[in-house]
């Protein structure tokens, strides 16, 4: 069996606000749009991760808690945290947290998304690969 990650979902209450957002901030571009009300997208960013954006019918404050079970944040690998972090300010993004050490080795900063979802830029060393 051949298994491959083919896209991350993402429910939102504001599916097409969201999908602005991911494009403007992040650069990704819009590959699907299913034309109804309400709508649903497929955006990729840069680096070819898709991410598919789709009518939530509830939110939870909790979402953007690093601890809350289930999926939790959404990694973007850089090869400098201040040049993408510089790059990202001047699009509206807010960071709320300084940046620290990424398990694994390198340097991670987190920021959220208009929904709350919560991201993070990470930083590796040259040459990094995850200790055995």
């Amino acid at each position: 069996m051949n298994l491959s990650l083919e896209h991350i979902g993402l429910a939102s209450l504001s599916p097409a606000a969201l999908k602005d957002w991911y494009v403007k901030a992040l650069d990704a571009k819009e590959v699907f749009d299913n034309r109804q009300i309400p709508p649903a997208f497929f955006i990729e960013l840069p680096g070819g991760a898709l991410i598919e954006i789709y009518p939530a019918s509830h939110g939870l404050v909790e979402t953007g808690h690093n601890r809350l079970q289930g999926f939790r944040h959404l990694a973007l690998r850089v090869d400098s945290i201040e040049v993408a972090k510089a790059h990202l300010e001047g699009r509206g993004v807010s960071f709320s947290e300084p940046i620290k050490p990424a398990g694994g080795g390198g340097r991670v900063l987190f920021f959220r998304d208009p929904d709350g979802n919560l991201l993070h830029l990470v930083e590796r060393p040259a040459g990094w690969s995850l200790p055995v």
